[in-house]
């Protein structure tokens, strides 16, 4: 009994310094992953995709801990239509910062445009539980959800001529005929 306020005293320092790291916006202590992402941005807002992830990429090299990194990543795979890797970065992005709203709509954008709209409507669930029905994260997942999947791209096999192909490699025209 002599201890209670003592270790009531302890718990309430100990949650109040948990807490306080929670909602801190993570930061990096490299220059380097800093200029790599602002030239990366650049690149992706000028539709060249391809050296946004390369920029995003050396940056990931330099603090491959660093969640926005990732968030970046995932933003340019989707831009280059590649939902299955978008995704697979937004997780990353949320395992080292479980609470970024950019994250959980962003995973859920990409799996509507997959076509897994009912995986898409948990994280726009999970989304409005964590910043309610009027945040930008859920109204844009909202817009992405309703819009539906993305066309599917055909194959480069698919698109090939008759007679053109796997199968007709190394035979003569006349055999393909």
């Amino acid at each position: 009994m002599r201890y209670s306020p003592l270790a009531l005293a302890l718990s309430l320092v100990v949650a109040v310094t948990a807490s306080t790291g929670f909602g801190q916006v993570q930061q990096t202590e490299d220059p380097r992953v800093t200029e790599l992402l602002s030239m990366g941005r650049a690149a992706l807002a000028s539709g060249n995709a391809d050296a946004a992830t390369d920029r995003f990429e050396a940056a990931l090299v330099l603090d491959p801990g660093y969640a926005p990194t990732y968030l970046e990543l995932a933003d340019a795979a989707r831009m280059r239509g590649m939902q299955g890797q978008a995704i697979h970065y937004y997780r990353e992005a949320q395992s080292r910062d479980p609470g970024n709203l950019h994250a959980i709509a962003g995973e859920g954008a990409a799996m509507a445009e997959k076509g897994a709209t009912a995986k898409a409507e948990q994280n726009l669930a999970k989304l409005q539980s964590l910043c309610g029905t009027n945040c930008a994260e859920a109204g844009e997942l909202a817009a992405v959800i309703a819009r539906g999947p993305l066309p599917e791209v055909k194959s480069a096999e698919a698109s090939t001529p008759e007679g053109i192909g796997p199968d007709s490699i190394g035979k003569p025209a006349t055999e393909q005929n």
